[in-house]
């Protein structure tokens, strides 16, 4: 079975329906390669408007368990609400290889992620995946913009996912901006975990997020890192299992990634009950320096 497009309307969206999930691997060397001097292209100014689909994705039980395992959750017949992320990141990694996508992969930083769950979904399910990219927008250091995945169950949306991604550029076009105001202390940690060197090649191999600043010494000093620092996907599902128990059948669960998480090193967790939900936070357990901080509301 090929590729398959359904032409848009005028001005509309094109929906290219793939036979199959892209293999990450190969949709990173195409990454690299166009990070070479010279073979970048232009870039569009604009996101694509296409939406890509794949349909009928099982759940591979062994590792689910793999993934249960490195990020903390139980073993149940649900998928954990950071799951789908990971079974349909190769649909949106393919959008952000595309040629035409305005932002190179090389470089960007993800910097928020909410992830809605409309109800449980069971191991035994198929679901089908769709990607798009929208809302790209000025930041004072790049653009940023959201890569938006769902996934479907029997012709129902059960699961959003939207992504912030940051390109860092040398001009920034005004717009958002980080808060750098003082932030004030944290509360007393709930836990303290600490994280070895292991914690981004495991979650590597079971999310299929191989970029080298999470595996690799030399990956990270490329990019700016002294050393390889956790996946920030790792770091919203540790916090989201820590509060397993506690979560509703349906919710979204919001974070802001706001420093790397090094590894090795250690982090504080912090978890305080809100209204309808909870806040949550990562802290460095040595400087107290804000590293992730997210909610979640039913």
């Amino acid at each position: 079975m090929s590729d398959h497009t359904t032409e848009p309307p005028a001005g509309g969206w094109a929906t290219v329906e793939l036979a199959g999930m892209p293999a990450a691997g190969a949709l990173y060397r195409r990454a690299l390669t166009g990070a070479l001097p010279g073979t970048g292209g232009r870039r569009a100014t604009q996101p694509p408007p296409v939406r890509l689909t794949v349909s009928g994705v099982p759940v591979d039980l062994r590792h689910l368990a793999e993934y249960d395992r490195v990020c903390g959750f139980r073993l149940t017949d649900r998928l954990p609400a950071t799951y789908p992320h990971v079974m349909g990141f190769p649909l949106a990694l393919r959008l952000m290889t595309a040629p035409e996508f305005p932002v190179p992969l090389t470089g960007v930083v993800h910097v928020a992620n909410r992830i809605t769950v409309h109800r449980p979904i069971r191991s035994d399910e198929t679901l089908d995946f769709s990607a798009y990219a929208e809302k790209l927008r000025p930041h004072d250091r790049g653009r940023q913009l959201d890569v938006v995945l769902v996934g479907a169950s029997a012709g129902e949306e059960v699961w959003r996912g939207v992504s912030t991604y940051l390109s860092r550029e040398r001009r920034g076009g005004g717009g958002e901006r980080r808060d750098r105001g003082a932030s004030p202390p944290p509360p007393a940690p709930s836990a303290t975990w600490r994280l070895t060197p292991r914690v981004g090649t495991d979650y590597a191999r079971v999310s299929g997020d191989h970029n080298p600043i999470h595996t690799s010494r030399l990956g990270a000093r490329l990019f700016g890192f002294p050393r390889p620092i956790a996946h920030g996907m790792w770091s919203k599902a540790r916090c989201l299992a820590a509060l397993e128990n506690r979560l509703p059948d349906a919710f979204t669960a919001s974070v802001a990634f706001k420093l790397p998480v090094p590894l090795p090193g250690s982090v504080a967790f912090t978890a305080t009950a809100a209204d309808a939900g909870w806040t949550f936070a990562l802290h460095d357990a040595r400087t107290n320096r804000p590293q992730l901080v997210g909610a979640v509301h039913g």
